[in-house]
């Protein structure tokens, strides 16, 4: 899963979850445990929690807050385990 993380790097992609649970957004970064997402901070995704602006994903590690680091607050940077994705799939746009 790394290794397709890192060719999809700067892409559009879908990201499948273990429990089934389906995300877009951009892969900003992958390390040898985690992957880096953009994603679109007008979406609503039930697995994001408000807590102190800091956002959780299911597994209980740190997203960043709206905005982080993106002009307009258009984004939110979340950050999963490589562990918890079933499936990354590349959106044409």
């Amino acid at each position: 899963m790394m290794d397709m993380c890192k060719q999809h790097k700067n892409q559009y992609v879908i990201v499948q979850l273990m429990d089934g649970y389906q995300m877009d957004g951009i892969v900003l970064d992958v390390d040898d445990e985690y992957v880096h997402l953009a994603i679109p901070a007008d979406e609503q995704y039930d697995y994001v929690e408000e807590d102190d602006d800091e956002y959780r994903n299911p597994y209980g590690y740190p997203g960043y807050g709206y905005g982080y680091g993106y002009p307009g607050g258009r984004f939110r940077r979340l950050v999963l385990p490589l562990v918890g994705l079933a499936a990354l799939s590349l959106i044409p746009w």
